[in-house]
């Protein structure tokens, strides 16, 4: 099979044992499911879930599509006249305990094609990040650590310029810089290479996609029965502002997508239910508030 084929079978994978995992952990909900086309090409598979024992809000994406390539895009790479091929898995999952994280990530292919169908250019991009309320240390290793584990096979400079790359990407300039959790990978517009064949790409983002599950699905289990209190629960709702601000102001991928007429409820999915905001608020000196707020900086967490 052709890269493109062995990559959209890939994220329809991970899209099923994703949403089966997580269906595990919550106990209760299950995924709601709409299938949609897009006008000028393909479409897409959203799978949401929601009011469950676990996830308060969620979902896991998959969208294969084609065709002209929209204005707003051709813009951006130079070109005039071309066709294009976009496929990918996107999810997040917003829990009901404030002791649980928020969790993103994503995994995409591109293809440009000239205007006889030749390949033109490709790329892969793709990464994980957590975004928790209250941490364990030991968690944000465990999840830095998987992916380390993940992308050491492939070369051991990646996870550390990755991690830096998410780092760096993650960021509400508008609030001093701070960062929207702790990281984890971020990677763009990787290109086949004479050391990197689309081959070993497709193997790498393989690699990421797979450990999603074992990233993140630890960390839930041993969080999500722990008692919280109505002031937890509002702390969560005010550190997801934070989240909220990040996706409608800095996100390419939000902004892209609706300015160039993608599925709204699709790209909203990202956003979660409840959300809150304090005028001038300030965490208590020394509290596990303020603690969280420590962690917001970059730093190493694997070895």
């Amino acid at each position: 099979m052709s890269i493109k084929e062995n990559f959209i079978a890939l994220i329809q994978r991970l899209q099923n044992e994703i949403c089966t995992a997580l269906e595990e952990a919550d106990g209760k909900a299950k995924f709601r499911e709409d299938r949609w086309e897009r006008p000028g090409g393909g479409g897409g598979i959203s799978r949401v879930i929601a009011d469950g024992a676990v996830f308060e809000k969620g979902g896991v994406n998959t969208s294969v599509v084609h065709g002209q390539l929209p204005e707003l895009m051709a813009k951006q790479f130079g070109v005039s006249e071309a066709q294009f091929m976009a496929c990918g898995v996107s999810l997040v999952i917003h829990p009901i305990n404030p002791f649980v994280p928020t969790v993103h990530a994503n995994f995409r292919y591109f293809e440009l094609y000239d205007e006889q169908g030749n390949l033109k250019d490709s790329w892969f991009g793709g990464g994980a990040d957590l975004t928790p309320y209250y941490l364990d240390e030991k968690d944000g290793i465990h999840f830095h650590q998987t992916f380390k584990d993940a992308c050491d096979p492939f070369g051991k400079e990646l996870y550390p310029l990755y991690k830096k790359h998410c780092d760096e990407y993650f960021v509400n300039k508008h609030r001093n810089n701070e960062a929207r959790g702790i990281g984890g990978i971020f990677y763009d517009y990787l290109r086949p290479t004479a050391e990197r064949t689309a081959e070993d790409l497709f193997s790498f983002a393989k690699a990421n996609g797979e450990a999603f599950i074992h990233a993140y699905l630890p960390i839930v289990n041993k969080t999500k029965d722990r008692p919280y209190t109505t002031a937890q629960k509002d702390w969560q709702e005010y550190r997801r502002g934070r989240y909220v601000e990040f996706n409608l102001i800095h996100d390419r991928g939000t902004l892209f997508g609706l300015k160039t007429n993608g599925r709204t409820e699709s790209i909203l999915m990202s956003l979660p239910p409840r959300a809150r905001w304090e005028y001038d608020y300030h965490t208590v000196p020394g509290s596990p508030e303020a603690e969280l707020e420590e962690y917001l900086k970059p730093r190493e967490w694997a070895v």
